[in-house]
């Protein structure tokens, strides 16, 4: 953990307050507007996860910057930066999850570009998982007990992005942003525990008061009839701009990639080069 620079490394979050008067200004700010909303207030609310406040005003969050939702290189790099925190995260804290701040694009390009970014990189590191899908967790994101896996561990991944113009609570104003949870820090707290049932009304109640508008129709949780997972990843504002069914349909094939790519440091040998297996089927999404 720590290695040089920002990007492409695991950093705790005083070795990532010491290093951003070097770091790229799109990280800098990142960083600022991503702080200030878990410790800020928005209209007088506070942010709705008290989870969230508690690991960055305790410094127990985790960071990785990530130059490119495309570039293979980068894409490579951050996948070992994403198995260094499964190794690590929890010997860091009770609760430690991973936030990750993508460089932005040029100009505004909306809603559908940041459903189609997200989804890349999750397929990214899906076709480049060294290892395979977890045995209980299925393969069909239309089955309720669905979570995206990696690693050999199923995790959350939620994103915030900038075109929410009221949901507050998922509106990043830079770009791209993907905090990474591990299935195993909600033990005691999911929807079938009274604890759980508890975090879920605090948490919804707060979200309300912080966004000003209902919850989301696709909040729910895991493993509970007619809620689904994926559509939680980054909710949906314009229909027309968002995916109908998941994009990322995993599979138990194993390995999907070329066992050179599967290697830890596979990305100092590809470069800036793309290869067939590197830029696989999501690569029809153009490079930011």
């Amino acid at each position: 953990m720590n290695e040089p620079g920002t990007e492409g490394v695991l950093l705790d979050q005083s070795t990532l307050h010491d290093r951003l008067d070097g770091a790229p200004d799109w990280l800098r700010e990142h960083y600022r507007t991503f702080r200030e909303s878990m410790l800020g207030e928005h209209d007088g609310s506070p942010f709705p996860c008290y989870f969230g406040i508690e690991v960055e005003r305790e410094g127990e969050l985790l960071y990785a910057a990530c130059e490119s939702t495309t570039d293979p290189t980068a894409l490579l790099r951050f996948r070992d930066v994403l198995l260094e925190y499964l190794d690590t995260y929890e010997d860091h804290a009770d609760r430690a999850p991973l936030a990750v701040f993508f460089r932005p694009p040029e100009g505004d390009p909306g809603e559908a570009h940041y459903h189609e970014r997200l989804w890349h990189v999750l397929e990214f590191l899906h076709v480049h998982d060294p290892e395979p899908w977890p045995a209980e967790i299925p393969t069909d994101p239309d089955d309720p007990h669905w979570e995206f896996s990696f690693g050999g561990e199923p995790l959350f991944p939620t994103s915030r992005a900038p075109f929410y113009d009221e949901r507050r609570s998922r509106f990043s104003p830079v770009g791209l942003e993907i905090t990474f949870q591990p299935r195993a820090v909600f033990e005691g707290i999911t929807a079938d525990t009274e604890a759980g049932q508890q975090v879920r009304e605090v948490i919804q109640s707060r979200m309300g008061e912080y966004d000003g508008v209902c919850p989301h129709a696709d909040l729910g949780d895991w493993g509970m009839d007619g809620d689904r997972e994926w559509k939680q990843y980054l909710f949906r504002e314009d229909d027309d701009a968002s995916p109908d069914a998941c994009p990322l349909r995993p599979t138990r094939d194993h390995p999907k990639a070329p066992p050179e790519l599967l290697e830890r440091g596979a990305w100092r040998r590809i470069g800036g080069g793309r290869t067939d297996s590197v830029t696989h089927r999501a690569a029809s999404v153009g490079d930011d």
